[in-house]
């Protein structure tokens, strides 16, 4: 069969995201603290969008904050001295009083006033390897310990342990073993106790040998009977050991006083500061919605600009780069206002659905999916979850994730759905109520919760009870 190249026409539909529907739809995704820092970089690349004065509900800074302090003490130091006529207050002087340079201790302050910021009392937390390269340099050790050591101790994970075989460094950096092993050794009785450990069972052990040295059992339970542990095998173990049985409970208990990841005091994570895109709350016996507008500037179009565009004396091309940006903004301060509106539907919503989980507390939380919500405010399901996505609200219950108030429901007695998520509430009260000598089994829970109107499947209420990280009832017994 012979190829040949040829022309032709064809209709055909689809769907195309232009460039302004694309940014409609990344706002509705951002969070509020994303968004006030998505407006603050268009105010700065695009100068047809300005900010309208005296609307910038930007957070009172600690710099304010300590200048309204000082004026309120001296305007109160002048109305004592006047016995309280505040309207003799000379104001002149009180600015001249502000404008001073000089150190605020030598205006006659209060010694609090003395004091450093707190800026300058602040130090980052230091790495692991810092402190224990600390401890390194303060122990008498051979050369080739120290670099033995000093490799060791860079090549931890979070937790503490050694991350690579110990044969591994030998070969690859041409230790001799016995420098390796000393190191090694060194290290792991550093504080905290068991860094560089390679198993669960050494490090505990370290940690054990060290605390309790006079004591030939409890080094034997950690290395050999973890497992039975776990399992609450106790007569096992004391067959084992040749102890009592109350001795290895009382072991169990030393055992949770321990530190399986040594390192993790040490493991440096960055803060997640989350800023509630709305607020719930009681007025006037009602529940009204809000939402954040902290640091939000109101926008508008340049006036000086539109007037630019209608100049005779700009270019073709600088008055298509304007109308280009000033279309840019108008689309901008568009979909902020579009964007706001639809979470605020969308939270109002929420309220009227879950009315009785903001009066009564997380008990009351009711079975609620995106396409209930959807179908109410007149959007496709997608936008319900771009607008609840890493956004939070904070009301009287805390600050939740406003995807939170979605759940799948259980089947009630009744007839009637239950939300799963108080379901799991209402399981982990049941556990943490339980006698600890007498643990509730999944099959006693089942029937308690059906007593309380909720029908669940035994097999729910364990995958419930395990993505909680609480145990079956035979590793909950005597647990201490």
């Amino acid at each position: 069969m012979g190829l040949e190249l040829k022309q032709s026409l064809k209709l055909s539909q689809s769907l195309v995201l232009t460039q302004q529907l694309q940014q409609a739809i990344k706002l509705l995704q951002l969070n509020h603290l994303e968004l006030v820092e998505q407006v603050q970089q268009e105010l700065l690349e695009n100068p047809t969008l300005e900010e309208i004065p005296g609307t910038s509900a930007e957070l009172v800074t600690d710099a304010q904050r300590a200048l309204e302090t000082q004026t309120q003490a001296i305007v109160n130091d002048a109305s004592e001295q006047n016995n309280g006529q505040g309207e003799d207050i000379d104001w002149q002087q009180v600015a001249a009083h502000l404008a001073d340079d000089r150190p605020v201790g030598d205006r006659g302050s209060s010694g609090m006033d003395e004091l450093p910021p707190i800026e300058t009392n602040l130090v980052g937390a230091g790495s692991l390897a810092d402190h224990l390269e600390w401890q390194l340099h303060m122990t008498s050790c051979t050369e080739g310990e120290f670099a033995a050591a000093h490799l060791i101790l860079h090549n931890l994970d979070d937790r503490g342990w050694l991350s690579v075989p110990l044969e591994d460094l030998i070969r690859e950096h041409e230790l001799d073993r016995e420098d390796a092993e000393g190191a090694l050794d060194i290290v792991q009785h550093f504080d905290p106790l068991g860094c560089g450990a390679r198993t669960l069972e050494e490090c505990l052990s370290i940690q054990v040998r060290t605390l309790y040295p006079e004591d030939p059992y409890f080094p034997k339970l950690v290395e050999n009977h973890l497992g039975d542990i776990e399992k609450r095998s106790y007569p096992a173990i004391a067959k084992a050991l040749d102890v009592e049985v109350e001795d290895v409970i009382e072991y169990h208990k030393m055992l949770k006083h321990l530190e399986p990841w040594p390192g993790r005091a040490y493991t440096a994570s960055e803060p997640q500061y989350i800023s509630p895109d709305v607020y719930v709350v009681k007025q006037g016996g009602e529940w009204v919605v809000s939402q954040n507008e902290d640091g939000l500037p109101k926008l508008r179009l340049s006036n000086h600009y539109r007037r630019v565009l209608l100049g005779k004396d700009n270019t073709r091309e600088e008055r298509d780069y304007i109308k280009e940006r000033l279309s840019s903004a108008k689309f901008l301060i568009e979909s902020i206002y579009k964007r706001q509106s639809t979470i605020g539907k969308v939270m109002k919503c929420i309220l009227e659905r879950q009315a009785e989980f903001f009066e009564k507390g997380g008990d009351y939380l009711k079975p609620m999916v995106l396409r209930d919500v959807a179908e109410e405010i007149g959007v496709h399901e997608s936008t319900v979850s771009r607008a609840t996505s890493n956004k939070y609200v904070h009301c009287p219950q805390g600050t939740l994730e406003i995807k939170y108030f979605f759940n799948n429901g259980v089947n009630a007695v009744s007839g009637e759905m239950v939300a799963a998520e108080s379901v799991k509430r209402r399981i982990k009260k049941l556990i943490a109520a339980e006698d600890a000598s007498a643990p509730l089994s999944d099959d006693a829970i089942v029937k308690l919760l059906q007593a309380e109107n909720i029908d669940i499947a035994r097999r729910t209420v364990a995958k419930y009870r395990e993505a909680a990280g609480i145990l079956p009832s035979s590793k909950r017994r005597n647990v201490c």
